[in-house]
């Protein structure tokens, strides 16, 4: 709590101009709606500079990538036509990961690459839109992408997400239809016992039952089909995270007002920068 350079009074009404305070600031993390706000200043008749906005949303993001995750890789094993490798991913943080409005998600995005350099295997790559490669919730409102021990093939795609189901098990984004968790497989806190967690921030769906998936963190492990000819093999893990998802805005298209339509327009505009990376490791073995 940085101390304040003047006397400031501590609340908004009825209050005097006091000495010896100090600032209490919260780093959130969603730096996609700060910086919409800072580009859209005066379309949305924002009252806070759009340069403080900006450089609210800088910090964010730096506070982000250097203290949100952890992202490590196992050596890299060639068995015949099968490169297996194992991704342990960490929440560093004192909650689920991601955390707060369902709208957010983070995931994994993992290559291969043979010893010329080219791609041999990609899985969770970001599209320019906004979405994920592979990611079955983007291609269709009514799917979803489960969570995954092993991944084999590129349309498979590890995603730390809380997907939302109405009354009758249907996915959906609508807060006032949801009923509860159809996927929660936000990485969790230390400390975190998803045996014994309440109904309300328990997991829920497939890694409920995956042992790798606990308060230390998330092993998933890829089994890439590759030609041995092109080993060494170089395998990059990285963490990505937006704070609005591709779904979520994807689903307010259809509504015919001003509102919906304008926040879809912002959202396209800046599909490009909606999320950023985490963390992310490299590796290389035959």
């Amino acid at each position: 709590m940085p101390k304040a350079n003047q006397p400031v009074p501590i609340a908004r009404i009825l209050s005097i101009e006091r000495p010896g305070t100090a600032r209490h600031e919260f780093i959130g993390g969603n730096f996609l709606l700060q910086r919409m706000l800072s580009r859209y200043h005066d379309d949305l008749a924002v009252s806070a500079p759009a340069q403080e906005l900006a450089a609210a949303a800088d910090r964010t993001q730096q506070y982000l990538q250097s203290r949100a995750a952890q992202i490590t890789l196992s050596q890299p094993q060639l068995a015949g036509p099968t490169l297996t490798v194992a991704v342990k991913v960490r929440n560093l943080g004192g909650h689920k990961l991601p955390t707060a409005y369902p709208s957010r998600r983070a995931w994994l995005h993992v290559q291969v690459r043979n010893r010329a350099g080219s791609i041999v295997f990609e899985s969770g790559a970001l599209n320019a839109d906004g979405s994920i490669q592979g990611n079955d919730n983007d291609r269709d409102a009514a799917a979803f992408e489960p969570h995954y021990r092993v991944i084999r093939s590129a349309d498979q795609v590890q995603i730390y997400e809380s997907i939302l189901g109405d009354a009758h098990n249907r996915v959906t984004t609508g807060l006032l239809s949801a009923v509860g968790y159809l996927k929660d497989n936000r990485l969790l806190p230390t400390g975190f016992d998803k045996r014994t967690a309440d109904a309300q921030i328990a997991v829920h769906g497939d890694a409920l039952e995956d042992p790798e998936f606990n308060d230390s963190g998330d092993r998933a492990v890829y089994e890439v089909e590759v030609n041995p000819t092109g080993a060494p093999f170089e395998v990059t893990a990285e963490l990505w995270y937006q704070p609005i998802g591709f779904r979520w805005a994807a689903n307010l298209k259809r509504y015919n007002a001003v509102e919906p339509q304008r926040f879809t327009a912002e959202y396209a505009s800046l599909s490009k920068s909606t999320a950023i990376k985490l963390a992310e490791s490299h590796t290389q073995g035959r």
